[in-house]
Order: C-alpha cells, then structure tokens, then sequence
C-alpha cells in the first residue's frame, strides 16, 4: 500500500500543499516549513503531536487528506470551535474503528527513523520488541501465573513484560530472596532448638504424661513401704512390750503390799493406843484383804486393757510383716526420665511449628523459582507461534537480536536498513518512511538509506535542512 496523493491545509506552518506518489526530499532553512509537513503526516496517522497550535495561525480549521493505490482515504480535521472530525475509507467502506484500524498499517520505526537512531537502548528494543506480533491480554497473564504480578508495566510488548516478571529486581525474585533469607533463618533457628532435645525424642508420649499421677502412685507406694518398716519395728518391740506391762503390775502390787502393810502397822499401833478405837481398827484391818484383791483385780484389768490395745495394734502390724515392700526405684527413675523430657516439650513444640513454616517457605520459594522458570521459558514458546516481521530476528533474556547482534550494536546505517526491513514486512501495511532530519545522517547514510528506498520501492519523505531560503521539493 502506497500514498498516492497528500492533501494538506492550514496545518502548523502549511497553507495549503499536495504532494503525490513520488519520493521526495524536502529541504530549506530553518522555519521554512519542512518539519511542517512531517508533522502533518504523522498527526494524520497517530492523532498525535507534540505541537502546541495545530492550525494555521489565523485559520480555525485545518486539514490533512491521505490517499492511497488501494483505495484508502485519510481525512483528519483540527477544528478551533467544533470538535475535530476524522473519517477513513476503504472504497466506499467506512472504517468503524479508525485510530486502532491506522496503527495496524505503520510501525513509529516508519514515521521516525532518524529518532530511532537517537534513542536510547532501551526506547530501541521496545519499538523492536513491539513489531512481534502475539495476541496476550492480562488474563492470558493470570492464566500462566495465576495472578497479575505486581510492579510490571504492561503497555510494554509481552516479552518485555516476561522479562521484567522474571528480572532481578523483579516482584518475584525479590520476594524470593525474602523466602529464602526466612527459610535460612529458620533453620537456623531449627537447628538451634534441636541440639538441645535428645535423639529420637517421643513427644506424643510425654505430652500426654501424667506426671502427677505418677508422683500420687510414688507416695502410695512409699506410705506402704513405711507401714510395713514400722510394723516389722513394732513386731520385734512386742515381747519387750508385754515385759514392761508385767513389770508395770508387779511393781504396782508391790508399791500396794508395801503401803497396805506401812497402813497395817500403822493400824496395830493405833490399836495399843487407842483401844477406842480398836474396834473400828479391826473392822477396817478385815477389809483391807478385800481392798487388796479389788487393787490387783483394777491392776490386772488395766494389764489386760493394755495386752489387748497391744495384741490389736500386733495385727495391724502382722498385716504388713507378711508384706515385701514396693521397689520404687524403676517408678522413681521413670519420674525423673519424665521430668527430664517434658522441660524440652515446649521447645520441641516451638521447632516443630517451625519445621512446618519452613515448609510452607520452601513451597512458596518454589513456586517463586517456577514462576521464574516460566517467565523465562515463556518467550522461546512464543516465539514459535509469535509473528516475526524482520528476518534475523530473535530475542534472548528480553533482548532483541538482529542476527544475533543487539540493536545497540548496530552501526547507523544498520539501523536505518532495519526501519526499511519493518516498513517492508507487510504487504498490506503503508510502504513508507518519513524522514525527518536527514542532514543528521553523514552523506554516506544518507544516499545509503535513500538508494535502498528505491531499490525496494519504498516510497519515502524526507526534510533536510540547507541554507536555501525557498522551500524545496525534489523529486528523487
């Protein structure tokens, strides 16, 4: 598709001019005009300029019209007091959606190649990187990663998009050095822990351990054993028990004799002197035989009284003689085994919720490393089914290679062939390149660039810049 007729008026600097099929070099001096008429092209295609007044001073409407060999028809209008109107035809066929119709048939490289010169790496491989035609949308985005990652610009082409997904400093690979600095620490910390908990230490076992119990059990179990230690003690002090009973009643017998008889002498000396009183002396020496035995009768009660506390307690005791006592060492040992594990409990419960962090880390950290992955596999499946307008192009960790060289490491002159390249990769698209600037290429890259044009049959604009007071439109 060529541009067979160009139609401008009261635009920028332009009163009104036609341009036809041909290519041409516009030159002049300064302010004469030339940019004007890129301008206007360019604002005819884009919608866009940098200018801040598009109409001819004194004018309130401006005009570009742009027809083509294949029927199509550009008419944009700039309006000062109505809104601006543009209109693109097939034929007689209205284009329904024009701006987004205009940016399928030219390329920035087409409309600026002198610029693209100038630009910087990486302004250089975005425009590159935008003529690989693949159709991705932001779901397409979430239907490989399952989410939207943060911290990417997506007006970027797709495999500049991937290459900033999986970049350094990238969401991804930040948050996963972030993961694995957790997950350092908690092994860290994991392993800290376990140096103080013995091997193969059972934690069910003595989280569920009732230690009180067991110390209940261990009391009983020594209560016992003192029960039969003084039972045996008891049993041995029985006989030398009964013997101080006995002793107990004959020294009181005795200690009664000795005061009945002390009383009786007493008696029969009263009786001497007072034979008064001998009659009652008589009477009560005949009942002192009585009062005797009822001393030894309340005695020997009293000894029995004592036998049978004694014979009862005796069989107490014999209860717990026949008995072995309990060895309480193995419970005693086990006590202390439980003391000894249930202080690491708490430790042990602390590493093992972290173990499960840790996991949760490792997981997340791979599914940071797969998305990585992804980002960086996703640009070779791509490009199998991507449309790649310019032979020898390839990309590698989001750079664009032009026969395995970088863009940046193309020579001037290499760079203008590969906006002749772009301008010629479709058919259907407008063949042509506006050339704004050509006094800014050497005479060499020039005559290069312009000879390459016609070879191709590329029809091309070009200003450049003289010391000729006149506008000049030559035909090349």
């Amino acid at each position: 598709m060529k541009i067979s007729k160009i139609s401008i008026r009261n635009l920028f600097g332009i009163k009104e001019m036609s341009l036809g099929s041909d290519s041409v070099e516009i030159s002049g001096t300064n302010g004469a005009g030339k940019t004007s008429i890129i301008d206007a092209i360019r604002y005819a295609l884009t919608n866009e300029s940098e200018r801040d007044y598009l109409i001819h001073k004194g004018e309130t409407e401006g005009e570009i019209i742009i027809e083509t060999d294949t029927g199509l028809l550009i008419d944009r209008k700039k309006r000062e007091n109505k809104a601006d109107y543009k209109s693109v035809k097939e034929g007689n066929n209205v284009i329904s959606s024009p701006e987004s119709f205009l940016k399928t048939i030219f390329t920035p490289l087409q409309i600026n190649p002198v610029a693209f010169i100038g630009m910087t790496k990486k302004e250089q491989n975005r425009l590159i990187l935008d003529l690989i035609d693949f159709d991705w949308d932001l779901n397409w985005i979430k239907e490989q990663f399952g989410e939207i990652p943060d911290n990417v610009n997506y007006d970027q082409n797709i495999l500049q998009v991937l290459n900033d997904i999986q970049a350094e400093n990238g969401t991804y690979f930040m948050n996963r050095q972030d993961v694995n600095r957790d997950v350092r620490n908690k092994k860290a910390f994991i392993e800290d822990i376990a140096k103080d908990i013995p091997a193969n230490y059972q934690a069910d076992l003595w989280q569920n351990y009732n230690l009180a119990e067991k110390y209940q059990q261990l009391t009983d179990f020594n209560t016992v054993n003192n029960r039969i230690s003084r039972a045996k003690m008891f049993t041995e002090s029985y006989k030398n028990k009964i013997r101080g009973f006995e002793a107990d009643k004959e020294i009181a017998i005795s200690n009664h004799e000795k005061t009945i008889a002390a009383e009786k002498n007493n008696l029969t000396s009263k009786i001497e002197r007072l034979k008064a009183e001998i009659k009652a002396a008589e009477d009560t020496l005949l009942t002192l035989g009585d009062k005797l035995e009822d001393k030894k009768r309340i005695e020997d009660e009293v000894y029995k009284t004592k036998v049978a506390q004694l014979d009862k307690d005796m069989g107490v005791a014999m209860e717990y003689t026949e008995k072995e006592p309990v060895d309480t060492a193995p419970l005693a040992e086990e006590i202390k085994q439980a003391e000894s594990m249930i202080k690491h409990l708490n430790e042990y419960n602390r590493m093992k919720t972290m173990q499960n962090e840790l996991e949760s880390l490792i997981r997340t950290a791979d599914d940071y490393t797969e998305k990585i992955e992804l980002a960086r596999n996703l640009p070779g499946e791509i490009l199998k089914t991507a449309t790649i307008p310019v032979e020898g192009l390839t990309v590698e960790n989001g750079i664009p290679l032009i026969h395995n060289l970088p863009v940046s490491n193309l020579s001037e002159g290499e760079k203008l062939d590969l906006c002749i390249d772009v301008a010629l990769c479709k058919p259907n698209s407008l063949q042509i390149i506006l050339i704004d600037g050509a006094e800014k290429l050497s005479d060499e890259n020039r005559s290069r660039l312009y000879k390459k044009c016609k070879e191709k049959g590329l029809q091309f604009i070009a200003t450049r810049t003289t010391n000729d007071n006149e506008l000049m439109v030559t035909t090349l």
